[in-house]
């Protein structure tokens, strides 16, 4: 393992960057500081909302990019680089399979902010630690004036169990992931992680043995193929281990650090 060769780096942040208090350690910002002088490009890629992204992140927000709504947007320097939206129509449609679901909460997340109905206290405390732009309607078909990047889906029983069952029918068009233990995302077909890095790549003109990423759950699934260092987290769903060709330590324990430190060290050595 050459560590030595990796221009990119892309790590995805709950279950992988972030602990799970939902933090970024100092660490993590010192190695940071040692990527940028050593040249090596730094996303985020995440199926949160891009406000919530840069926030946790903000004192390298101009210096990174960063993928987000599961690669439905990616964004440098507050700067849209690409979009890939769901059509009105289809949204219409997907509201109303997505509304039937019994015990769940639907979340339109768009360009500006992510939109939920009244659905309580309680969820929007939760919800809010992923959308820092936010509003409460009254009808979530009603909104027109957004583009709609991503419909979110919250089970608190299980989305694996409660969700997946009644929606993978609507996978020979759309991407259906589960995100997240409570969680399950709808988007374009083009709208994934993968997708998303592949045109950074393309643009850097930097391989895949070039790329480094990290990942814990099924949306980075698609992430994992474009790098030939993919990383499951110890505390990654199975799904993930099996497609990645590397693991670390889990989140709680700095993984992505752990390997990012050695990478560090390996560039180093090649300079000296």
């Amino acid at each position: 393992m050459d560590l030595s060769q990796i221009k990119l780096v892309a790590t995805d942040m709950d279950g992988t960057l972030l602990n799970s208090r939902g933090e970024v350690s100092r660490h993590f910002f010192e190695l940071f500081e040692e990527l940028n002088d050593l040249g090596v490009t730094f996303v985020a890629a995440s199926g949160r909302q891009y406000y919530s992204i840069i926030d946790k992140l903000k004192p390298i927000k101009n210096d990174i990019y960063v993928i987000a709504e599961n690669g439905a947007l990616t964004m440098w320097q507050n700067q849209e680089l690409q979009t890939t939206e769901i059509d009105r129509d289809t949204y219409l449609e997907l509201l109303d399979i997505t509304r039937k679901l019994e015990g769940s909460q639907v979340i339109l997340c768009g360009r500006k902010k992510g939109y939920i109905e009244n659905y309580g206290q309680d969820f929007v405390d939760m919800f809010s630690e992923y959308y820092g732009r936010y509003e409460i309607v009254e009808d979530l078909a009603e909104v027109t004036d957004d583009t709609y990047l991503k419909i979110a889906i919250c089970n608190q029983k299980g989305s694996e169990k409660y969700l997946y069952p009644a929606l993978k029918h609507l996978e020979n068009r759309l991407k259906v992931k589960v995100s997240g233990e409570i969680w399950l995302d709808l988007s374009h077909n083009l709208a994934n992680k993968g997708h998303a890095l592949q045109q950074l790549q393309l643009k850097h003109q930097i391989l895949p043995e070039e790329t480094m990423v990290f990942g814990d759950y099924n949306n980075d699934l698609e992430m994992m193929g474009v790098a030939t260092y993919s990383f499951a987290m110890q505390n990654a769903h199975p799904n993930v281990k099996a497609v990645a060709n590397y693991t670390t330590k889990s989140n709680n324990d700095n993984g992505v650090e752990y390997i990012l430190s050695k990478m560090i060290e390996a560039k180093k050595a090649t300079i000296i």
